[in-house]
């Protein structure tokens, strides 16, 4: 057995299963993703980036751990998932709930130029996101971009969450999100789906608990390739979104 901690929806969706085998999407050294249910659940560790869609562990080595085997069944029983025969069971709850935006938050003098490393892999499909986005904004966006986590879902993950931030529904641009979750990769279906319910990662969460703080920015931006700078950027497009709302 290996204690982890989970986020509520993610222990719930696991009751909620029946007992069989589940797909392994990813395997490496420091996270595991599978497919549960059409959703896709995580299990990392603590150099992984603690996406709120998975379990967290404190092992190192979780890919080539001899309890977690590469070559070892991933199934669930009894609301728990195993890996290689092991049960990894879920013991705290962690918070994934995005914080509350500051109230001085929209008053600051604001940019919607992409971080740089966003810049570098802004192609046309997104290079001049609006901060109102549309569903047709969201259709040309998501799923745009290479790895797990596409660079336009980033955007539009950061977009999201920083408006659930504020307390602001956002119900047609959701709406078009789950229209088109079938074209991007599922575990950023899931993050993106987190988004919408305003859970993020602990770096993005930080990050709003003071938009101006460059450091928390720098730190968020440092997560992944671009996710990090994709959120950021999608966040700071959302503040202008809510400032332009508010004059």
């Amino acid at each position: 057995m290996i204690p982890v901690s989970a986020p509520v929806r993610v222990r719930e969706h696991l009751r909620a299963q029946p007992d069989g085998p589940v797909r392994v999407l990813h395997r490496g050294r420091d996270a595991v993703y599978v497919e549960v249910a059409g959703r896709c659940v995580g299990v990392v560790g603590p150099r992984a980036t603690a996406v709120p869609c998975a379990l967290r562990s404190r092992s190192d080595h979780l890919g080539a751990d001899g309890a977690t085997n590469a070559s070892g069944a991933a199934y669930l029983r009894e609301g728990v998932l195993h890996l290689g025969g092991t049960a990894l069971s879920i013991g705290r709850i962690v918070d994934v709930r995005v914080p509350r935006l500051p109230d001085t938050a929209c008053s600051d003098t604001l940019q919607a130029v992409p971080p740089a490393a966003v810049a570098e892999h802004v192609g046309s499909a997104f290079a001049s996101v609006p901060p109102d986005l549309t569903a047709d904004d969201v259709a040309r966006m998501i799923g745009r971009g290479d790895g797990l986590t596409p660079l336009g879902d980033d955007v539009l993950c950061g977009w999201l969450a920083l408006h659930r931030a504020a307390g602001v529904e956002t119900p047609e641009v959701d709406a078009a999100v789950r229209a088109h979750l079938d074209r991007t990769t599922l575990l950023s279906a899931t993050l993106l789906d987190c988004a919408i319910h305003g859970e993020v990662i602990p770096e993005f969460a930080a990050w709003v608990a003071d938009p101006g703080d460059p450091e928390r920015a720098a730190a968020l931006t440092s997560v992944g390739h671009t996710s990090g700078a994709g959120l950021l950027h999608g966040g700071r497009l959302a503040l202008l979104h809510l400032q332009g709302v508010a004059a």
